[in-house]
């Protein structure tokens, strides 16, 4: 008989929660290899390689519907692992370049203030979004389709310097942030509150967006690996920082 592991185990491996993985198999995303008398649920080899996929592919911002869909058209588990693993290395590079960005981005930030030399003079501006592409705003909302499917439409309709443009502005919306968080501002200040309010009427201008969504999207600022990967890019504990500025805003303003 193949060796399998209880849940309890499989929980302590892999740091995911019993419920995460009662809920994987509810879903039927990864239904244990076989269930006790006891009740409780059994994993094999073939369970655990399963999940780390799952879990690679979670760090990578997928949703669990795609990660579904990923894994039915899977054939060959060492081909999918090759396939992960160029994922991650792609991912790696992406974010080694966004982070070296951001990085020269701040240094010609301080640098201007010092001396007053405007920063275009210092940094060509084309540099400011080395790394971060296009499509990465749609791809970072799998987790909220219907966002997604709003930001696809609005970006179709919008010409390249419209993009730019967008992609400039949020930018320089998240390194705001960071200078508050490093001026020492609580979440729920008034300079955050307003910042985060700036950022509520661009979300809502997409489409509405109920208080239980607002909500959940402030949760992925640190669930959701690529969001949290890029806020902690700028500055460490900024992922945290947004969340709870959002969940403050939640709480005072549109509760």
């Amino acid at each position: 008989m193949a060796a399998a592991w209880p849940i309890a185990e499989v929980v302590r491996m892999s740091g995911v929660t019993a419920r995460t993985l009662r809920h994987y198999d509810e879903i039927g995303l990864l239904p244990p290899a076989w269930i006790g008398s006891n009740g409780h649920r059994y994993y094999e080899e073939r369970q655990l390689l399963q999940l780390q996929q799952i879990l690679v592919l979670r760090a990578l911002g997928v949703g669990l519907t795609e990660i579904a869909r990923i894994l039915g058209d899977q054939v060959d588990e060492l081909e999918a692992l090759r396939d992960h693993r160029h994922r991650l290395l792609a991912e790696r590079d992406r974010l080694d370049t966004l982070a070296a960005t951001v990085s020269r981005t701040i240094a010609d930030l301080e640098r201007s203030r010092e001396d007053g030399t405007p920063m275009t003079s210092i940094n060509r501006p084309e540099n400011l979004f080395e790394g971060i592409q296009p499509g990465d705003v749609e791809e970072s909302l799998r987790d909220f389709p219907e966002h997604a499917e709003a930001a696809r439409r609005a970006t179709a309709a919008m010409s390249q310097a419209d993009v730019e443009a967008g992609q400039r502005e949020r930018t320089a919306r998240m390194i705001r942030l960071a200078e508050l968080l490093a001026a020492g501002h609580p979440a729920d200040a008034e300079p955050v509150q307003t910042h985060i309010d700036a950022e509520y009427q661009a979300l809502t201008a997409l489409r509405t967006v109920s208080v239980e969504e607002f909500r959940a999207i402030a949760r992925s600022c640190t669930e959701n690996a690529q969001w949290s990967a890029a806020y902690e890019a700028i500055t460490p504990g900024l992922a945290a920082y947004q969340r709870a500025a959002m969940e403050a805003y939640a709480a005072a303003r549109l509760a």
